[in-house]
């Protein structure tokens, strides 16, 4: 898949902007606050029908407009012409269009232009809570298989309607409770099955990719932790029910899984450095490239948002060299440092097109 035009008008701080793409590598550069991240948002923002930042889709429009559009033009991998157009007006509502036709459900866009970012926002992945990381694997997994999006937005009202009843206390009726317990437990075991599935195939080429990044400096290893990997979860909500009814919510199920990250055999958040973290993520994010393009047939588009941060020399030059072969279409890069970028993939004597930002004012030039 590759994006041959993108259209912004009043998006964030880009009034008015048409940037034509290489297929190949594409270079965003200028000083911090320019806008360059608005543009790889703008990308997602087609793909995925919202921002990759925690932004409200109001919050997206340029300070004093009524409304953003934003509109992709896109040659998928079998050469078919695709377009999207995405458009959010205060008081109305956001629409999604995909050639032409207006979607009823946003939901059904998702997997349809596959993409996959790195971004400073990823820290929280090692840094933060287990949310995070189920957060990142249930939107990667949608962008694989279309119905479980479906399956996790049941499962979830199911979960909310569960965690009402608990709050009843005594008073619930435990009929009522029986028949949520097993719509809830086929669904998470739905949910938990394919997660099982898809981090058992995204493991070993984490570990491959880390290698190749770091020199083989270190081992990692990526896994899924769940109470569903060694008990039904029908019975651990019958089990867990008293303690349930006392605390007011549902104290187990896949909504408390963890995707747990390894170095040397220890915690990457607590032993890894900067640097181990940062390379563990871009082998996460190289081995959901891997298994998009497997599953999908088509190559997702790559948006590398401020690469450069944590990464030192040899491991981005690593990392380049991986994301520019054969395997590989479309990416977007962005840096602060024009000079820095254009040294790097000069060396490698990569051709890529550079596109200038200040003040939401856009540029472009070959290199």
């Amino acid at each position: 898949m590759r994006l041959e035009k993108l259209t912004l008008l009043n998006f964030k701080n880009i009034a008015e902007c048409d940037l034509l793409p290489s297929p190949g590598i594409n270079c965003i550069v200028g000083p911090n606050g320019a806008g360059k991240t608005n543009i790889v948002d703008a990308i997602h923002y087609l793909s995925m029908s919202k921002s990759s930042l925690q932004m409200t889709d109001g919050q997206s429009i340029l300070h004093g407009a009524p409304f953003f559009m934003l509109s992709g033009d896109y040659c998928s991998d079998g050469e078919a012409a695709l377009n999207v157009a995405c458009a959010f007006k205060r008081g109305e509502g956001k629409s999604l269009k995909f050639c032409g036709k207006e979607y009823e459900r946003l939901a059904d866009h998702i997997g349809v232009i596959p993409i996959v970012m790195v971004s400073p926002a990823d820290g929280s992945l090692v840094s933060d809570a287990a949310e995070e990381r189920r957060r990142w694997l249930n939107a990667f997994i949608s962008q694989l298989d279309h119905p479980y999006l479906d399956t996790t937005m049941r499962y979830n009202r199911l979960l909310a309607e569960r965690n009402t009843l608990l709050k009843q206390g005594e008073m619930l009726p435990p009929e009522l409770l029986d028949v949520i317990d097993e719509q809830l437990a086929d669904l998470g075991e739905r949910i938990a099955s394919l997660r099982r599935e898809v981090l058992a195939r995204l493991a070993p080429l984490v570990e491959s990719f880390y290698a190749e990044i770091s020199g083989c400096a270190e081992s990692v290893e990526l896994t899924y932790r769940s109470e569903l990997n060694t008990t039904p979860f029908i019975d651990l909500l019958r089990g867990s029910r008293g303690k349930d009814v006392v605390m007011g919510f549902s104290t187990c199920g896949i909504h408390r899984d963890d995707v747990v990250m390894t170095i040397g055999g220890y915690p990457l958040r607590k032993f890894g450095s900067q640097g181990q973290q940062k390379s563990f993520l871009l082998a996460l994010k190289l081995a959901q490239y891997t298994l998009l393009g497997e599953r999908l047939g088509e190559r997702p588009i790559l948006l590398l948002d401020d690469l450069f941060d944590k990464l030192d020399e040899e491991r981005l030059g690593r990392f380049i060299a991986i994301t520019t072969g054969s395997e590989y279409g479309q990416v977007f890069i962005t840096d602060c440092n024009r000079e820095r970028i254009a040294s790097l993939l000069r060396q490698r004597s990569i051709p890529y097109r550079l596109f200038c930002v200040e003040g939401g004012n856009v540029t472009t030039s070959e290199e």
